[in-house]
């Protein structure tokens, strides 16, 4: 640090040198060499637990055969948001394809007791100037956002559109006819003009690869698919049937965060498995104000949430539209920063500021642990010790104080690296066996692994071209939608494309983008578009040579699914492959490259 910033910073109340310190012995004993390959699929012995518990009966049709223009394979709200802008750029002879029997996506799979959105509704949930709608709450909870799926479809006539229950097998080009073959586990069988996969960056459950994780004899599901037969209750908790249940729950994210208070209050006893604690800051969750939905002008939706993405990333901004939780970080490094008149600053002293803008505001988040859990000893478990945005932080007012209760033992495997052994009764930590009745799974969805691989399918593109061969080495793409070798096919979601938290922007935007790409490839009278071989290769280059940007921060973090489980420089991981300036750089970039209208990059056959 430069002297002038080490002399302003000699009064902070704490060692900058020390966190740093404390923080890499805290990443240490929880890298693992195996990386990803601590989890397990959702196969053979635990396929159930990826059932659907909510369809009233099992599809039973006869199998479909027919062409459509476009397959949009995932109903979720990247699905939902190509279906609609579809729609709006007059591209109407479309099928859905969704494994669950409503849309909705994660908003349809996680029904878990607590389910939240965790961006504020007003940014988070898509088209509500469009659909006349305003959210009840600023943080949104699952059944108001399964029914703006449900709205969005509606809206856009999105139901006579889709094919529910089903599950795409296998997808492959067939040169002669310049069309996709789309196999289901129904055996259809759907010749479409183009595909569109937005099956969901967090869509497969992963399980924790434990020794004798198939031996134990008691109930067990994964919290993506909540068994209320089994626990009582509903979203909003009650779980009674759990008052005589002892209860293991493996996990402590964005998920476990939320559904935690609910089991405490519950269950006979509960043992909260952490490997790495969250950070966890207040909610402050509010009715909507009337009177300010009043002041809202025409495009207030859009200009919020860039205000907020342009936010996350540290962007300067006039004001902070949002102000929560998010955005404190920011709102604390703009007070720090030189004001106009002043000495500026170097890019290094800007990182050094931004450094400790974030020791400040995680201090704050260690010392509201401190204020909240009575035992001194559970409280220093549950402090988080790392830089905010190594693991998406989570926001909860009931979550703390749920380890004042005498019936919640929270149990650290961060030596051991998770949990040590699954038996026939229970569980083994430090050597010691507990008893439960039921063990919850709140360990996530596969992240790091090939793209195929979560999705379910294979896609075969020219010549038999496989894309798990394709992107054996890591993503290849053109703005992160297609790959050279699948012609007219798209992917929504994450991956070389414009990351952000509030993930449903992201999804509506490229919707929007596919969109033109699309009709562009009809206007010009087409078979099919896909990225060059040297347009591919620019983008990929740009990608990997901005990733730098980033690679220092992520590999200093704790590990888990942002950094790739701490294998940052490998191919996976959230981060490994984003767009480094943003999301609003990343859409600036694609306006500007629409408006040239030469289609840069791709080719047309």
């Amino acid at each position: 640090m430069s002297t002038p910033l080490r002399k302003e910073f000699s009064n902070l109340g704490f060692d900058p040198d020390e966190l740093r310190a404390k923080y890499k012995a805290e990443r240490d004993k929880r890298l693992r060499p195996d990386g990803n390959q601590q989890y397990v699929q959702v196969t053979g012995a635990f396929e159930h637990l990826t059932d659907d518990p909510y369809a009233a009966e099992e599809a039973d049709r006869d199998p479909i055969s027919k062409e459509v223009e476009v397959v949009i394979v995932g109903g979720g709200f990247g699905g939902l948001m190509a279906g609609g802008r579809f729609r709006e750029a007059g591209i109407d002879d479309l099928m859905i394809i969704e494994g669950g029997s409503d849309f909705g996506g994660t908003w349809y799979w996680n029904r878990y007791p607590g389910a939240q959105c965790d961006i504020e509704s007003y940014c988070y949930l898509p088209l509500l100037e469009e659909l006349d709608y305003m959210p009840i709450e600023k943080y949104s909870y699952a059944p108001e956002i399964y029914e703006h799926s449900q709205r969005i479809a509606e809206h856009f006539d999105l139901y006579n559109a889709a094919c529910f229950q089903t599950r795409v097998t296998d997808i492959t080009w067939d040169e002669a006819s310049a069309r996709w073959h789309v196999s289901t586990n129904l055996e259809d069988d759907i010749r479409a003009r183009f595909v569109i996969m937005a099956t969901g960056p967090l869509n497969r459950p992963k399980l924790p690869a434990v020794p004798g994780l198939e031996t134990f004899k008691g109930h067990t599901f994964h919290t993506a698919r909540w068994d209320y037969d089994y626990t009582g209750g509903d979203t909003t908790g009650n779980l009674d049937k759990l008052a005589d249940k002892k209860v293991a729950i493996i996990g402590t994210g964005a998920t476990a965060i939320q559904c935690i208070p609910f089991l405490g209050e519950s269950a006979g006893h509960l043992y909260v498995l952490q490997r790495t604690p969250s950070s966890v800051d207040v909610r402050g969750n509010s009715p909507t104000d009337p009177e300010w939905v009043k002041t809202l002008e025409p495009g207030w939706q859009g200009e919020r949430r860039d205000n907020f993405c342009d936010l996350v990333i540290g962007r300067p901004v006039k004001e902070d539209l949002v102000a929560d939780g998010w955005t404190a970080i920011f709102r604390e490094l703009a007070s720090m920063m030189p004001k106009k008149g002043d000495a500026q600053i170097s890019a290094e002293e800007a990182s050094e500021l931004a450094e400790i803008a974030d020791f400040k505001k995680m201090n704050g988040i260690r010392s509201r642990v401190e204020d909240t859990v009575g035992d001194h000893d559970t409280a220093e478990v549950l402090k988080p010790w790392y830089r905010q945005f190594c693991k998406r932080p989570t926001f909860n007012d009931e979550y703390l104080p749920t380890f004042n209760r005498d019936n919640v033992t929270l149990i650290d495997t961060s030596e051991s690296k998770g949990v040590e052994r699954i038996t026939e009764k229970g569980f083994i930590s430090h050597g010691v066996e507990y008893e439960v009745d039921c063990i919850i799974f709140s360990t996530g969805f596969e992240v790091g692994t090939s793209y195929t691989q979560r999705s379910g399918f294979e896609v075969h593109g020219k010549n038999g071209l496989k894309l798990t061969d394709y992107w054996a080495d890591g993503l290849r793409t053109l703005h992160g939608h297609s790959a050279n070798g699948f012609p007219n096919c798209f992917q929504i979601g994450l991956g070389q494309n414009g990351l952000s938290v509030n993930i449903t922007a992201m999804l509506d935007d490229q919707a929007q983008h596919i969109a033109y790409i699309i009709n562009e490839v009809k206007k010009r009278g087409a078979a099919y578009v896909m990225p060059s071989e040297e347009g591919e290769a620019n983008w990929v280059n740009t990608i990997r040579g901005l990733a730098v940007l980033n690679r220092e921060f992520f590999e200093a973090c704790t590990p888990g699914y942002y950094n790739n489980e701490g294998k940052f420089g490998e191919a996976g991981g959230l981060n490994t492959e984003a767009y480094g300036p943003g999301i609003n750089a990343f859409n600036a970039l694609l306006a500007e490259w629409r408006e040239k209208g030469d289609l840069e990059g791709l080719e047309l056959g």
